[in-house]
């Protein structure tokens, strides 16, 4: 099972490259289509490493607001 965590690793940093780069947001759900046509285990695997990438850039930009709106009032 780590080799498949390992190609879902890899490719979901390169698809949300691919996605910054075309302007995208939703190009992961057409690749996971495309990945769950041949194989459920990778898809899951895959999906679960862009939401948790895309979940943890969310936060990361609301804690910058947050600290650059206290600075500001500071």
């Amino acid at each position: 099972m780590t080799d498949v965590v390992e190609l879902a690793n890899k490719l979901a940093e390169e698809c949300l490259a691919v996605q910054r780069e075309v302007g995208d947001e939703r190009l992961f759900m057409e690749v996971g289509t495309v990945i769950g046509a041949s194989s459920q285990t990778l898809e899951e695997a895959f999906l679960t490493a862009i939401r948790t990438r895309m979940a943890n850039d969310k936060a990361r930009e609301f804690l910058a607001q947050k600290l650059k709106s206290h600075r500001a009032q500071t």
